[in-house]
């Protein structure tokens, strides 16, 4: 057995675990990729012991050579999990095996922790002024709150606050990085919890951080990442999408004012006027572009009008920069004031300037907002070659995700990330649990569609039944911000709220606490977004129902995906190697609502969407991504859920049977009721422990069934 094997053995043991053979795979080829430099992409699926998997390689090997490796994560709820809970005890289960202890660290971007310097009140702002001058309403009360801890806390890090944060009361005490005036101008420099962080980080064996902070690293050159010799990507999958965004420019008019508001003291009024002028030039400008478009739209070229408000926007910011330069006032307080102006100014100046040049390797659109506030953003037609010469060709990397393949095949992800096969290990270590006989599917049947208004209220009362049939332990998603607030308007007030609590994810939210809330409370509901459909870990009882309001498409006016397909189309392909990309995000998307939620061996959710009258080759036809036809398309989940469906039966006796392509018992426990077609189908998912007798009751002809736990959990009514 090799160190890494033996390694291994030693934490699993310590933790109580079993020795899971494709977690050894997985270590064994991690070890072998950071070793000799080269890359691996690593399919593991849920139940693997993934991060131990990377984690136990990465410790022996920066114990071994004194090298630190860096892991990046895509979401902060993961990064907690290694932070808090994986890493401490993996390095107390190593310390009796290795030479000397494993140490390891987080870092964030400057903007997650607080700055002294705008705490202690040496920058004045407008907005901050304005929120501290606020009497004591909700806001208010946040404001002294955030105060408080901000002035006692050891770290300064916005996760380790215990409650929400208005993201207006956390800007008025963070700052971005062009904001920052350097730890040896600033007043508080020796203080800093940035830079405190990053002393730490330059010390540790393992540095974890964030899909973002790795892009502005490599991809933008900005240091900000401790020296390194290897690099594991967890959550994988998102990495082109993260790089993206983190690269993606986007220019408003309140950022100009913003930066106008920041420097109208330190600049001469003509400069002022000057760059107001500019400001109302753009709003005229990009609201009078905005006024024809129903959403997102690419702009192939400039405007006219949009044209010249940008020059005189990059000018007059350009004209505003050098005149602040020219102050040479040397006090802390002036510098950093100084320094806060001139950080806005160059964000609206770099965009503008970009703007302007962009060419035909770039993508501009316009997005005319929800309240007609329009906004230009910048983005590269595709990051694969940026990845490829700034990431892959000058460290070895690992990248892994329980949802990888598409198609059966890594070619998609390969190609997105501009490698190919013959400078790339691609392996799929599978996963110990036993998918096709632990799932359930409920299709609430005959419930409108979502309209523009969002989730129907039949939909919503639904959902509440649901609830109460489960006992609460529901975990609801939804497809937008406007969704979750109707829910929960909604369950409020139909819900016995002592019986049935429902938490709600709001904008800005730590995701980490509302979980832990969610977690610790069995007879609670969670409702949130998106962000909440990975790497949330909720094992036990807490979470046995899990209800989404729409299958997730990506949207069909997406200007970047739209330019990217075209881009490939015209070089002859479809999509990444014959996949459309709308079919890859939807069928990841889909796939990884069902990974995240398998946390342990009872609990899984299965996503298998129908259209009107349940044909299944019809549904194949729509939706090749998210049920799979053996061929290239995106299998719903990637062991053992995919390949085509022989037939539909009706509901009744012996529902159900030759539904499942592995056949068998997982049948048995397979409920497919209604179905309202493909595109915003409503649905709602839950399992618990299928295949090992714990269900209670058939499924009768002519009615509704919620099948769960003999404990109670079940459910009747009409059809």
């Amino acid at each position: 057995m090799s160190d890494v094997d033996n390694a291994l053995d030693a934490v699993i043991e310590a933790l109580g675990g079993q020795r899971r053979e494709g977690q050894h795979e997985m270590a064994n080829a991690v070890a072998t990729a950071i070793g000799d430099g080269s890359h691996v992409i690593v399919q593991a699926g849920t139940g693997t012991g993934k991060s131990f998997g990377y984690l136990v390689p990465a410790a022996v090997h920066a114990a071994t050579t004194n090298n630190t490796v860096v892991v990046a994560t895509a979401t902060l709820a993961l990064q907690r999990q290694l932070v808090e809970r994986d890493l401490p005890r993996l390095a107390e289960a190593l310390e009796p095996v290795m030479a000397r202890p494993v140490t390891f660290a987080v870092l964030k971007g400057r903007n997650n922790y607080v700055c002294l310097e705008k705490l202690h009140g040496t920058v004045p702002e407008d907005e901050s002024e304005a929120l501290f001058s606020t009497k004591r309403t909700e806001l208010g009360e946040q404001v002294i709150a955030v105060r408080e801890w901000a002035e006692s806390t050891e770290t300064g890090d916005r996760d380790e606050y215990p409650d929400e944060i208005d993201p207006r009361v956390w800007r008025s005490i963070s700052v971005g990085r062009r904001e920052c005036v350097g730890e040896s101008k600033c007043a508080f420099g020796e203080e800093c919890f940035t830079v405190k962080r990053r002393l730490q980080a330059q010390e540790a064996d393992i540095v974890i951080t964030n899909h973002a902070m790795l892009a502005i690293d490599a991809i933008e050159g900005i240091p900000v990442l401790p020296e390194h010799d290897a690099v594991v990507i967890d959550e994988g999958h998102e990495l082109v999408d993260r790089a993206t965004a983190a690269i993606t420019s986007e220019l408003t008019v309140a950022m100009v004012e913003k930066a106008i508001g920041r420097v109208r003291k330190q600049i001469d009024a003509e400069t002022v006027e000057r760059l107001e002028v500019a400001s109302e030039t753009l709003d005229d400008a990009m609201r009078e572009e905005a006024l024809a478009l129903g959403g997102p739209t690419q702009l192939t070229s400039l405007p006219k009008n949009v044209l010249l408000a940008l020059t005189m926007v990059r000018d007059a910011c350009n004209n505003a920069m050098s005149e602040l330069a020219a102050d040479r006032d040397k006090e802390p307080s002036a510098m950093a004031a100084r320094q806060q102006a001139r950080g806005a100014l160059e964000d609206v100046h770099d965009v503008a300037g970009s703007l302007l040049i962009a060419g035909e390797h770039d993508v501009v659109w316009l997005d005319p907002g929800e309240n007609r506030a329009p906004t230009l953003k910048l983005a590269p037609l595709s990051v694969s070659g940026l990845l490829r010469e700034a990431l892959f060709n000058k460290t070895p990397v690992v990248l892994t995700s329980a949802t990888l393949t598409v198609g059966g095949g890594f070619d998609s992800l390969v190609g997105s990330l501009g490698l190919s096969e013959s400078n790339v290990v691609t392996m799929d270590v599978g996963s110990p649990f036993d998918h096709a006989k632990q799932g359930i599917l409920y299709v609430a049947k005959d419930l409108p569609a979502p309209g523009r208004e969002g989730i129907a209220m039949e939909a919503l009362d639904e959902l509440a039944e649901l609830i109460e049939a489960a006992g609460g332990r529901t975990l609801a998603l939804f497809s937008s911000w406007r969704g979750v607030e109707r829910a929960a308007e909604y369950l409020r007030v139909r819900l016995d709220a002592k019986k049935f609590p429902v938490l709600v994810q709001r904008k800005g939210d730590s995701v980490g606490n509302l979980v832990d809330k969610f977690a610790a409370d069995q007879a609670s509901t969670l409702l949130g977004t998106v962000s909440l459909w990975q790497g949330v870990d909720v094992p036990g009882e807490s979470c046995i129902q899990v209800v989404i309001d729409r299958i997730p498409f990506p949207r069909p006016d997406d200007p970047l995906l739209t330019a990217r397909q075209r881009a490939v189309a015209a070089r002859g392909a479809v999509g990444h190697f014959g996949v459309d990309d709308r079919q890859i995000v939807l069928g990841l998307r889909t796939r990884r609502a069902v990974a995240a939620l398998v946390q342990h061996e009872e609990v899984i959710a299965l996503l298998l969407p129908l259209p009107d009258g349940g044909e299944p080759a019809r549904c194949r036809a729509r939706m090749p991504c998210a049920i799979g036809d053996g061929d290239r398309s995106v299998a719903a989940h990637p062991h053992g859920m995919g390949g085509p469906l022989q037939r539909v039966g009706r509901i009744g006796a012996g529902f159900g049977e030759g539904l499942h392509p592995n056949g068998g018992g997982a049948v048995e426990h397979l409920r497919i009721i209604g179905g309202k077609g493909a595109e915003g189908l409503p649905l709602a998912l839950f399992a618990h422990g299928a295949g090992k007798g714990d269900f209670a009751g058939d499924n009768v002809a002519g009615q509704r069934e919620i099948l769960g736990p003999a404990r109670g959990l079940r459910h009747s009514g009409p059809a």
